[in-house]
């Protein structure tokens, strides 16, 4: 088993999953991507993962509702969410936020500014950790 974070990447964008695949995985992360938020529920069911990376718009159910889903079930509420949108208006920063996800990022994506994103959200779960 390995001791690497582990991304769970929920987009419908082949290519958005491809750039997570390949930027997350060289600054070592173990990185899966689900194309919708079906696909995600499975994933999250065989290994949970350490933080979601997610988008607004798919085809299935929209980030924001999967989101509000996913803190209102006791076995996912803990995972943190960084919202990841090619979405960039207020009202969808603060419907994401108010229903759970603990940062958002607008596309096109920074990889430095993501990686420091993840980094800045495992540090405040290790500070909440230890008291």
């Amino acid at each position: 088993m390995s001791d690497k974070k582990r991304v769970l990447a929920v987009d419908d964008d082949a290519s958005v999953c491809e750039f997570y695949s390949q930027a997350l995985r060289l600054s070592g992360y173990d990185v899966e991507c689900s194309p919708s938020a079906a696909k995600a529920r499975e994933a999250i069911d065989k290994r949970r993962p350490d933080i979601v990376l997610m988008d607004i718009m798919m085809p299935d159910q929209d980030g924001i509702s999967f989101t509000r889903e996913l803190r209102a079930d006791a076995k996912t509420s803990d995972i943190p969410i960084i919202v990841v949108s090619g979405l960039a208006d207020a009202g969808t920063l603060n419907d994401a936020l108010l229903f759970g996800a603990v940062d958002y990022m607008v596309k096109p994506i920074d990889l430095d500014a993501l990686k420091a994103k993840i980094e800045r959200t495992f540090a405040a779960l290790e500070r909440r950790k230890k008291g």
